[in-house]
């Protein structure tokens, strides 16, 4: 018949260092992240390629600042 606890000159096995386990536990959470990011798309390289180049030009446009005071205007009536 089983027991369900270990014999008396048994000890327990030793647990990980808290550190260790923390460690651990951000490298899966990291790769479940990339694994989830990509998920759905087939070339991960041209996506990250448009989305710097996306940033690229929202950085030009932040940069040169607003507008001409003499540029187009829309208004609803």
């Amino acid at each position: 018949m089983g027991l369900c606890f270990p014999c008396p000159g048994e000890t327990a096995p030793p647990s990980p260092d808290l550190e260790e386990k923390r460690a651990k536990l951000a490298e899966a959470a990291e790769r479940r992240q990339k694994e989830a990011a990509s998920r759905g798309i087939l070339d991960v390289r041209s996506v990250e390629e448009k989305r710097k180049k996306k940033e690229k030009i929202e950085k030009q446009m932040a940069e040169s600042g607003p507008p001409p005071a003499g540029g187009l205007r829309w208004t609803v009536s």
